[in-house]
């Protein structure tokens, strides 16, 4: 068991302590996830690596004690909280220069090392919200792999299945994004 297993799954003592237990044993995997995606951000992007992971960080954690089911569950968790504060972002700014419009969106253009439009973000964050509850294992290989950038391994290690079945769950999902982001536009 790891360090991090063992303090995700131990009691607390007093409000907090487990908090500042697991922030340093994930700050650093964090950030890295974090500075790969933004990587692939638009140049000029206005929120920097660091700040997606305090953001994440705070929602994740919460003014709540959560008791974690171990080290998939809270970077699952991680993942949805990056995947929510980058699709704010891009609803603030679409907002502001836009006026709300989208844009039509091929999924099959959309790479992970391509710069990501705000029109762009929000078409698959929709879609994704309909493949979450259709097929909701498909859905978080996508949010570590698009929105955080995590490689087959890594989404196969922090989601406890093989590296096969991840590259399976990608390419289905990736192709019923495409068809249902056609379909709504």
């Amino acid at each position: 068991m790891s360090e991090l297993t063992r303090i995700l799954n131990s009691p607390a003592d007093r409000p907090g302590e487990r908090a500042e237990q697991i922030l340093p044993l994930v700050y650093s995997e964090l950030r890295r996830l974090a500075q790969h995606k933004m990587a692939h951000e638009p140049a000029g992007h206005t929120l920097q690596a660091t700040a997606l992971v305090h953001e994440a960080w705070l929602r994740v954690n919460g003014p709540n004690e959560v008791r974690w089911n171990g080290r998939n569950h809270f970077f699952s968790a991680a993942a949805e909280a990056m995947r929510r504060i980058l699709v704010e972002h891009a609803r603030r700014k679409l907002a502001q220069k836009h006026g709300g419009g989208q844009a039509r969106l091929d999924i099959d253009a959309v790479e992970i090392p391509e710069e990501q439009s705000p029109e762009k973000l929000l078409s698959i964050h929709e879609a994704l919200d309909e493949l979450a509850a259709e097929a909701p294992d498909q859905a978080e290989v996508v949010k570590l792999r698009f929105f955080v950038g995590m490689s087959h391994a890594e989404i196969a290690s922090a989601l406890g299945i093989s590296e096969k079945t991840s590259k399976r769950y990608w390419a289905h999902a990736k192709a019923w994004l495409c068809q249902r982001i056609k379909e709504n536009l």
